[in-house]
């Protein structure tokens, strides 16, 4: 019998992930942010491209199992990247991104499993004159962006997978083999991976960079963070919170909503801790349909960024539809 698995990583710049002088280029439209790549894909080329999310990295692989034995095994796929549309004086060029060649080291073997690894990634072809943290210290050349993913097969037909390391940016969404988002990393930092991030420091040069990954939020938060962020107007002010600090307090009487950005947040209510959540979480949605008050603690437990936005101004029938998500606060048979 085979038994065959994938995971895949899609990178992506989100709106306003960029900071300091290198931001005018996107907001003068010579450059641009990402739209989030979909909820579902069944063709990776739909999801890549020049408009598109910038790479991809795509673990496939194979085990053969005779008598609950794994008898063969195979691993396939690659790395994937897009290059980037530029606009200058009316034209419109893609600058081809440069690709570094995949690494695929031995698979773990044991008594019942087989665990696959493989590492890709590459560095924008734009020139990126910057100052860095090493010799030279002036760089010309893009930082270096790169995922590493593991997919664990077992005998009895089971598959798990995992965010190995990755660069912090950009934002970097995990699917499984059905092509269905499950998870994404916590955290981006473009200033430390501007500085940073280069061939030298990569898992090309034996350096791995741990990251922390989320589960991903349900479809209705994406619809609603696409409202929020992306509604017409212009985009809401991003705050940041430190870690440990309080974002929505239990009690308090406050109808509005709050979408994180970027980090990871914890749900307490009455001193109990209830889940740990990540980017696209949409907070506070059951004050805003019940009496104002809030059900739930939110405390930070990362730097955070987060928006603060009206629920008013949103889709009623989303809200609704969220909240009756959202039972983490209910008291549990």
């Amino acid at each position: 019998m085979r038994i065959e698995s994938s995971v895949t990583s899609v990178s992506w710049i989100p709106s306003e992930a960029v900071t300091g002088a290198t931001r005018i280029p996107f907001e003068r439209g010579v450059t641009h942010y990402d739209d989030p790549p979909p909820d579902q894909w069944e063709d990776l080329d739909s999801v890549l491209g020049p408009q598109g999310a910038r790479f991809a990295n795509d673990l496939r692989a194979w085990v053969d199992v005779d008598n609950g034995k794994i008898v063969a095994y195979g691993q396939g796929g690659g790395g994937r990247l897009s290059g980037t549309l530029v606009r200058i004086g009316g034209m419109r060029v893609v600058v081809e991104a440069v690709a570094y060649p995949e690494l695929t080291p031995e698979p773990v073997i044991g008594p019942d499993f087989v665990r696959f690894t493989q590492t890709a990634g590459g560095r924008p072809g734009i020139p990126a004159p910057r100052l860095v943290k090493a010799a030279p210290f002036v760089k010309a050349e893009g930082p270096a962006v790169w995922t590493t993913l593991a997919l664990t097969l077992y005998a009895d037909g089971s598959t798990g997978h995992e965010l190995v390391g990755a660069s912090s940016f950009p934002r970097h969404w995990i699917y499984g083999k059905d092509g269905a988002l499950a998870g994404k990393s916590a955290l981006i930092d473009f200033k430390t991976w501007y500085r940073t991030a280069s061939l030298a420091r990569s898992p090309w040069s034996g350096h791995e960079s741990a990251v922390l990954a989320a589960e991903a939020e349900a479809p209705v938060e994406r619809r609603l963070s696409l409202a929020i962020m992306r509604g017409g107007g212009p985009p809401p002010k991003a705050a940041k919170v430190k870690a440990g600090d309080t974002i929505l307090a239990q009690g308090e009487a406050v109808d509005g909503i709050v979408l994180v950005l970027d980090g990871m947040v914890e749900v307490e209510a009455d001193g109990t801790v209830l889940a740990a959540l990540g980017p696209g979480a949409v907070l506070g949605e059951r004050a805003s349909l019940g009496d104002g008050t809030r059900t739930a603690t939110i405390r930070a437990l990362t730097g955070c960024r987060i928006v603060s936005y009206p629920a008013a101004a949103l889709p009623a029938e989303d809200l609704a539809e969220l909240a009756s998500g959202h039972h983490r606060e209910d008291p549990q048979p």
